[in-house]
């Protein structure tokens, strides 16, 4: 019998999780795009107020992760990644769901995430409800310093 997926939330992610998120960061984020953090960067996120990090399992296994940051009011996706092997299984969209949940939980009215142009989960997004407001060209540098235009997106949360 196959593993359901489980999304665990947490505010203080421990070394194991930062390693978990890693393990899907170095598969999903090709290099050539420079858009992977490093764990110290990832463990320098977690430590400030309002972060979270949600990781995605089969059983024990890292399929996927995304990084949230909500503060005065606001919400912003730093990170989102399933790993390629596991990828059109709606392990995104749940991630995606979560983290917009959570980020409502914690009084967000608003959420915004960058994109990479030509990056494949504009297409997530945009099933989502979320609109591109702002287009930065040559955003991202690539590890040949190719650059790339980074795409912003905003949803607005709630039911007021």
């Amino acid at each position: 019998m196959a593993a359901d997926l489980t999304i665990r939330v947490s505010m203080r992610a421990t070394d194991p999780d930062i390693a978990d998120a890693m393990k899907v960061m170095k598969a999903a984020f090709p290099p050539q795009y420079g858009e992977a953090w490093s764990a110290p960067q990832l463990s320098g996120m977690m430590s400030l107020p309002g972060s979270l990090l949600a990781i995605a399992r089969l059983g024990d296994l890292p399929v996927g992760f995304a990084l949230l940051r909500s503060i005065a009011g606001e919400a912003e996706l730093l990170l989102l990644a399933v790993h390629p092997d596991h990828r059109g299984c709606s392990h995104g969209r749940r991630l995606l769901d979560r983290c917009m949940n959570e980020a409502e939980g914690s009084g967000a009215k608003a959420m915004f995430l960058e994109v990479r142009s030509g990056n494949p989960a504009i297409h997530l997004y945009s099933k989502a409800g979320f609109f591109q407001y702002n287009h930065r060209p040559d955003y991202y540098v690539g590890s040949n310093g190719e650059r790339f235009d980074a795409l912003s997106y905003k949803i607005m949360l709630g039911h007021d």
